[in-house]
């Protein structure tokens, strides 16, 4: 199993009403845990894109976040969780050259995640002018570019495409990637249909929703059966899910539990199904602007029985961390934000002393190797 970090800038009001700078601060505090990850072994850094989803994620020009992290870092794959491939929100034709400069800048490190966006409030400003009012709708309209993105990356000249979306007559597609094949492919899925399908393309699956023990075995079986009887849209197979889930490591148990409590991460939880509207919502969570009620030190215990969470001291999370590998998945990435940057710093550097060492023995990140297959 491979661990990476997913990094939204999430800039919540209680923290602007502290520091008018608030937001800068919260930016170039990611871009700082991205580097620590890099040094501490995580072979993965995930950079979301919304729009206007304020609080919950700033993080709106990932490609920009990309050429510095690229300058910036060694190892670390740079993925898009996700690249928005609407022709609404990005020209495909576009999104393709700045997800091959990625390539070529990082020498073959990017990962080209997809998916349909956020929920109603991001996607359909972006779709008023079609006069778009369901968001069901944007399905149709990436399964419409999503197969032409390898052609894109890969033909010398690409062949052009006229849908009932968007168009492009043939054109040289500049650059080219960098190396073999072309960046590897991820969805974003959330049911049990969108693995399966997921699988049957080909693509590796951002389980950013993925993030409890007990959803793996009916995700993944749906996923390994797509993945049995694929048919890659692009050069190769991307064999992979992904776990997107919060960590707190500190050297004790109990400074790790008051990080955990002291961050009060339920308000970015209650900011997901705030913006979300696509997830169905848990009856435990209340309508917006209600907001969850934080935890406790007595209710964080809860917490990691359940996987949500790995928390505790470094032995606590290497064995909280084998039971995710235990389940299958193939990569387990942590999601930061709530907690101040020493803190997360501090969880960073210990799973990467004691925990990635005793799993992640592959000194080869799994999308290289499947890119490599490439003839």
């Amino acid at each position: 199993m491979e661990f990476g970090l997913f990094i939204q800038n999430y800039v919540p009001n209680s923290r602007r009403e502290k520091d008018p700078d608030a937001e800068h601060n919260v930016i170039f505090e990611d871009l700082e845990a991205v580097i620590a990850a890099d040094k501490a072994g995580f072979k993965f850094v995930w950079l979301t894109e919304h729009h206007f989803l304020d609080e919950y994620s700033h993080l709106s020009a990932n490609d920009v976040v990309s050429g510095y992290l690229a300058a910036k870092t060694e190892r670390i794959h740079i993925g898009g969780g996700i690249f928005n491939p609407l022709p609404a929100v990005n020209h495909p034709a576009k999104l393709a050259e700045r997800v091959n400069y990625i390539d070529q800048i990082s020498n073959g490190r990017v990962e080209f995640g997809t998916g349909r966006g956020a929920g109603s409030h991001e996607i359909l400003g972006f779709l008023d002018h079609l006069g778009v009012t369901d968001t069901n709708q944007t399905k149709e309209i990436w399964e419409d570019v999503i197969r032409e993105f390898p052609k894109m990356f890969m033909q010398d000249t690409y062949e052009g495409y006229k849908g009932k979306y968007w168009s492009l007559p043939p054109r040289k597609i500049l650059p080219r990637p960098y190396g073999k094949g072309h960046a590897p492919m991820w969805y974003a899925a959330g049911n049990p249909p969108s693995y399966e399908m997921a699988g049957r393309m080909g693509l590796g699956v951002l389980g950013f929703s993925l993030d409890r023990w007990d959803k793996v075995e009916k995700l993944r079986k749906s996923y390994k059966d797509g993945i049995a009887q694929a048919e890659p849209v692009g050069a190769f197979v991307n064999d992979n899910i992904m776990s997107c889930i919060a960590a707190y490591v500190a050297e004790d148990k109990e400074t790790a539990f008051q990080s955990y409590v002291d961050s009060k991460p339920n308000y970015l939880v209650s900011n997901v199904y705030r913006y979300h509207d696509t997830f169905p919502a848990p009856d435990w969570v209340p309508p917006w602007p209600q907001t969850l009620t934080e935890p406790t030190l007595e209710t964080a215990e809860l917490a990691a029985q359940y996987g949500g969470v790995v928390l505790g001291d470094p032995d606590m999370a290497l064995e909280q961390c084998k039971k995710w590998e235990s389940t299958g998945i193939d990569q387990l990435v942590f999601g930061i934000g709530p907690a101040p940057i020493e803190d997360t710093i501090r969880t960073i550097e210990l799973i990467g002393k004691h925990v990635i060492p005793k799993i992640d023995t592959d000194p080869v990140v799994s999308t290289t190797r499947y890119r490599q297959s490439v003839g």
